[in-house]
């Protein structure tokens, strides 16, 4: 069976049939990327400029090949800026670095009270950072150089070369990020701290690999945020896959489910309706923000509860897969835009599609669905997962490199001796935290956890209507940066 490793969010299944058990693939910010095309969508304004750093292409060999340059894009925002004062980097992740910029207000919102200079770099291999062009994704042999650790050094020659340019040597840099972002800035601070003088990552689950935690710990959250809201509603889901596998055993069943699913192009495979189902349920657990917000589909405040509202209020005599379906179609279609749905033909509007090759290399995050789960019960099979890797890529998965990088089940440990300066946040409704710091590693690595926060909602522009809890969250969050900075400046 196919195993789910990680938002923001690939799925790696193609038409072919899926045995019931198997799992799709996740990561904080995706979507069917074995069925998905590049889309050109309008981009949001954002107060930002545009530049390109010419970036190497392979900091840690000193082939013929490595000195190559690719030009690397970062925004800029200095409104608020003056020479001396600090840099607030976004430390960016699994797609167009814009979808970043526009989904992180927060930094916006401090930049004022720091006189902070902002700059977002966006990932080598996604958007258009491209090393070798419309070539980038052509074989292993391109692919080669997307990994976290070449992503770490960017960041670390892009900011200092910035730095340098702007004569600004003694800024101090904070680096941010979200969920692999969020990832990326805490091992940017442990490996860089020479750089950054600290580091905000929010939904990092650095703790996702090898056995640091429950396997079943992702699904298990999900499940828990629809059971918390209504049981009914979390029992409609569980038993909805029994009958959708009832209905795949059918002589018409890809004429049925296409009927029911309200497809826009018939079906060529029942398992496109239940990962269509289950990427619906996934998400919206993770972005169940106290606000209406629009960072994957547009969606209202609280998305959960109103997905467990329709299913509550549909007679019990309808099916349970019916009932499904009316849920999930709140997530694709809340703007009642859709009178028909694309489910096998879903486009990429951020730019995600490197992140199947990081899964199938080193971000091997292992998950099952336990029997408590509203999923169906499926284990992780390391091997099977090894060989759709090799077919697809010609690589096989390094499961324990991130640990052995990184830290592994000493990684607290390592944190405490190591790091200073990380702050980790994270929001129980989001199934991502379970993979994060909760505790307090010592007095300078903080875990600042929220009962009622999703992913990275830290990081979204504060509104009129945010709860307290959530203005007390980034409350504490700017004090803590401000304390890095007096540290700082009164050591100069």
């Amino acid at each position: 069976m196919a195993p789910c490793l990680s938002f923001f969010f690939f799925f790696l299944f193609a038409f072919s049939a899926i045995p019931a058990n198997s799992l799709p693939t996740f990561f904080p910010g995706a979507a069917y990327q074995s069925l998905i095309k590049q889309a050109k969508i309008s981009k949001p304004k954002l107060p930002f400029k545009t530049h390109y750093f010419p970036q190497t292409l392979d900091h840690f060999t000193f082939q013929p090949k490595s000195s190559k340059f690719f030009y690397q894009k970062y925004l800029i925002n200095s409104d608020y800026w003056r020479k001396g004062a600090p840099i607030f980097v976004y430390t960016g992740n699994e797609g167009n670095i814009e979808w970043f910029a526009a989904n992180t207000g927060f930094m916006l919102d401090i930049a004022p009270k720091f006189k902070a200079l902002l700059v977002f770099i966006e990932h080598r291999f996604y958007g258009k950072s491209m090393p070798f062009g419309k070539d980038s994704y052509q074989s292993a042999k391109t692919l080669g150089y997307l990994n976290s650790q070449q992503a770490l050094a960017d960041f670390a020659v892009l900011i200092t070369g910035l730095k340098q340019n702007l004569s600004s040597e003694a800024s101090p840099v904070v680096v941010f990020g979200g969920s692999y972002g969020g990832m990326l800035a805490a091992w940017f601070r442990l490996k860089y701290p020479h750089i950054a003088i600290g580091a905000l990552a929010s939904s990092a689950p650095i703790l996702q690999f090898d056995k640091l935690i429950p396997w079943s710990s992702f699904y298990d959250a999900v499940s828990q945020d629809f059971k918390d809201v209504s049981l009914n509603c979390y029992q409609v889901i569980k038993g909805s896959w029994a009958e959708l596998e009832a209905m795949s055993t059918q002589k018409q069943a890809l004429a049925e489910l296409s009927k029911t699913f309200r497809t826009c192009k018939s079906l060529h495979s029942t398992a496109s309706a239940r990962d269509w189902l289950w990427t619906a349920f996934v998400y919206t657990a993770m972005v169940n923000y106290p606000t209406k917000a629009d960072i994957m589909k547009p969606l209202p405040a609280y998305p959960v509860q109103k997905m467990c509202k329709i299913i509550d209020k549909i007679p019990s005599g309808a099916t349970k897969l019916s009932r499904a379906f009316a849920a999930a179609s709140l997530y694709y279609n809340y703007s009642r835009s859709e009178n028909c749905f694309k489910i096998e033909h879903e486009v990429d509007g951020h730019g995600l599609h490197g992140w199947d090759w990081q899964t199938c290399t080193e971000m091997v995050m292992p998950m099952t669905c336990s029997k408590e789960s509203m999923f169906p019960p499926a284990g992780f099979d390391y091997e099977e997962f090894a060989e759709q890797c090799q077919m697809k890529y010609g690589v096989s998965p390094r499961p324990h490199w991130i640990t052995t990088e990184f830290g592994g089940e000493r990684i607290q440990k390592v944190l405490k001796r190591f790091g200073s300066n990380i702050i980790f946040s994270n929001g129980m409704q989001d199934p991502w935290s379970r993979g994060g710091v909760l505790k307090n590693i010592s007095s300078s690595i903080i875990a600042l956890v929220t009962e009622k926060g999703a992913h990275h909602v830290d990081f979204r522009s504060a509104t009129k209507k945010d709860p307290k809890w959530l203005i007390q969250l980034r409350k504490q969050e700017v004090e803590i940066i401000q304390k890095w900075l007096n540290e700082y400046y009164a050591d100069l």
